[in-house]
């Protein structure tokens, strides 16, 4: 969604950019960044690789809103669901960060 109000502009977009200490030049390449790497996690042959993107993306938001004393619970939030998401739809992930692991009797 924020990719999307990045592409619609407006007051409210440049406002967060100067409040965070970004250029509004940054405005496009940051909506067409994050709207790739949601592209790649959503095809499910790159999906991991779409995981490992957006672990990025948001780890640059969670230090971006760090750094000027914003709160950033939504972007931790946000980077769970992403790996949970891929967990519960992707097997080869519960192969190798198993949940649960079988006693022998």
């Amino acid at each position: 969604m924020s990719a999307f109000m990045k592409l619609k502009g407006g007051a409210e977009v440049m406002q967060g950019m100067a409040h965070l200490g970004l250029p509004e030049s940054l405005i496009m390449p940051l909506a067409i960044l994050e709207i790739s790497c949601v592209v790649i996690y959503l095809i499910p042959a790159t999906s991991v690789l779409g995981a490992i993107l957006l672990t990025g993306y948001i780890g640059g938001a969670i230090c971006t809103h760090w750094r000027v004393g914003d709160p950033f619970f939504i972007q931790i939030a946000l980077g769970i669901f992403v790996w949970l998401g891929l967990y519960l739809r992707e097997n080869r992930l519960k192969a190798l960060i198993p949940l649960r692991t079988s006693q022998a009797s």
